[in-house]
């Protein structure tokens, strides 16, 4: 059924008629300033608490933070198993608080440099920082992360979709509840994002919640997305009660790291804190993967994830290189 309320005004004027089947009209940012508000929240104000800093540790140098991102993860075979039966895993010690602590550093200047300091209660973002900054190019490109996401996928070489920083400042509110399925254009489910904080995330701070199972999609894919308001978000939160289906909301410790499948339903709480929650997020997918014939205004600005390739076409570019291989 199309979808013609032009109620919501940060879709693009250009979105508000018709159905999903059209590109997005806005720029990367555009796309998060409207995502945000799809999540249902709270009214009432709360008062925001002190956030808990970043680690308390000196930044590491350019050639430990190399060598660091570049040497394998120990990776317990059970942790493979249990991203294959919950479609997410949290594994500890992914990053070391001194490469936390540079990277939070350099995330800071580029953030403010892009949006500025008067950000307060909004969600911003930036993408490709890879191809403009070196620091930035060691996490996107870095073997132990892209290693993680291939082991984990059990695929024997992954693509870079693309990197990504996430910035919820403070007092923003929640992300609504979703699968990345829904948002990469890709004719596979096998993609993950490595989700890397750049401070603990206690829970006032809107860590990622994740709901178990791998088959959760299979409970959820009748119910209708919502380019305009809350239906959906609020749908999917009251199916998961309803089927019994676990979610997994607890904090992140310095240096843990997520990675979350294409079929993994996720939310993130508000951030309550008077710290911005911030974190590094780059997506894989499994070499040899095709773009969808009709990809949607949710996929946001994809095209420039994926320069010149069209629906349907293989999903490789200069942008795309293999950047992680199974052990």
């Amino acid at each position: 059924m199309a979808l013609t309320n032009p109620e919501n005004p940060l879709l693009p004027a250009a979105n508000r008629t018709g159905g999903l089947d059209q590109d997005w009209a806005g720029d990367d940012q555009d796309w998060w300033d409207w995502y945000v508000t799809l999540a249902a929240n709270d009214a009432a104000p709360v008062d925001l608490v002190e956030g808990p800093g970043l680690p308390d540790v000196e930044p590491a140098s350019d050639e430990q933070l190399a060598r660091e991102l570049a040497e394998p993860y120990d990776l317990d075979p059970a942790a493979v198993e249990s991203f294959a039966r919950d479609a997410f895993v949290k594994l500890p010690g992914v990053l070391s608080p001194a490469v936390v602590r540079r990277l939070a550093g350099r995330l800071e200047d580029l953030l403010v440099a892009e949006h500025g300091s008067d950000v307060a209660g909004r969600f911003t973002a930036l993408e490709q920082m890879w191809l403009h900054d070196e620091l930035m190019r060691e996490v996107a490109l870095s073997p132990r992360i892209g290693g993680l996401a291939a082991a984990l996928l059990g695929e024997p070489g992954v693509r870079i979709y693309h990197d990504n920083a996430l910035s919820k400042e403070p007092g923003c509110g929640r992300t609504p509840w979703h699968h990345d399925a829904e948002h990469f254009p890709l004719q596979t489910t096998q993609a993950v994002t490595a989700w890397m904080p750049m401070s603990a995330i206690p829970g006032r701070m809107g860590p990622l919640s994740f709901a178990r199972g791998v088959r959760v999609l299979d409970e959820l894919d009748d119910l209708e997305f919502d380019k305009v308001g809350t239906t959906y978000d609020v749908a999917v939160a009251e199916r998961l009660t309803e089927r019994g289906v676990e979610v997994e909301a607890g904090p992140f410790a310095v240096g843990e790291v997520s990675f979350h499948s294409a079929l993994c339903f996720h939310t993130a709480g508000p951030n309550l804190t008077t710290q911005p929650r911030r974190a590094l997020a780059t997506t894989y997918f499994a070499d040899g993967a095709r773009v969808v014939t009709s990809p949607t205004l949710i996929s946001g600005t994809w095209r420039e994830f994926l320069p010149g390739v069209e629906p349907g076409g293989l999903a490789v570019s200069d942008l795309n290189p293999v950047v992680g291989r199974r052990g």
